[in-house]
């Protein structure tokens, strides 16, 4: 049985993955259960993996797993078809029912354009071209707007479970709350994976990488043209 701060805790985590991907931040874990240090987060995520609700993955910052849910989360004692959003593998496909063919796998994976590289890190030059495509699981798609993917260059958002040389599945949007993970593009030029704050008149790209400062632009000079849905990665 779960205390009510565990409670809360996982249910935050599990919307948050299903919502971006990746799990949020110790911060974020933080200021979410009104905690006043780190501490207590620490403690709650270690009471939820003894209780095998959750998996904490190693050799990669901030990555963790959600397993199973409890009843009121309308879980059992697993979460019947849950998959966890970081797929990995080059050619990912969910799992299908023993009675369906191979024929059939269209209606559970979609294929992808990969439309070349997005720096996480300093911006770089756009790059719109296909370079191949990848198959994705239907589940970690919106239900409704245009995805494609990206591979990522750089280490800027790597506490963020983003990691040089993965692939994230972009939904294309123009909007996006403060918190989103979003491809942006800077003066027309330049695209780069950020989280996105607004501030007034500025909007500020935010690093998951206390090596890496934030970037604050005018709103004129940035363009949002898409919000993290989800992420590949190869092994």
């Amino acid at each position: 049985m779960l205390t009510k701060k565990q409670l809360d805790l996982l249910e935050f985590i599990h919307v948050r993955v299903q919502r971006d991907g990746v799990p949020p931040s110790f911060d974020e874990m933080k200021d979410a259960l009104d905690l006043r240090s780190k501490s207590g987060i620490h403690r709650l995520i270690t009471a939820l993996e003894e209780r095998g609700f959750i998996r904490r993955l190693a050799h990669r910052a901030r990555a963790i797993e959600v397993v199973k849910l409890p009843e009121s989360m309308g879980g059992a004692s697993t979460v019947p078809g849950f998959k966890p959003r970081v797929i990995n593998g080059p050619h990912p496909s969910p799992a299908r029912p023993a009675n369906v063919t191979r024929h059939d796998t269209q209606a559970y994976s979609r294929e992808l354009p990969v439309m070349g590289k997005i720096a996480a890190g300093v911006p770089i030059e756009a790059i719109s071209n296909v370079d191949h495509h990848v198959a994705v699981p239907d589940q970690m798609l919106a239900s409704s707007g245009e995805h494609y993917a990206l591979e990522v260059k750089g280490d800027s958002m790597i506490n963020a479970g983003i990691n040089d040389g993965d692939l994230v599945v972009i939904r294309e949007t123009s909007n996006a709350d403060d918190g989103d993970i979003v491809v942006a593009l800077v003066e027309d030029q330049e695209a780069t994976l950020k989280k996105f704050r607004r501030h007034g008149s500025s909007i500020a790209l935010e690093a998951a990488n206390p090596s890496y400062e934030t970037r604050v632009f005018s709103d004129d000079k940035v363009k949002v043209q898409g919000r993290l849905v989800g992420l590949i990665r190869t092994y």
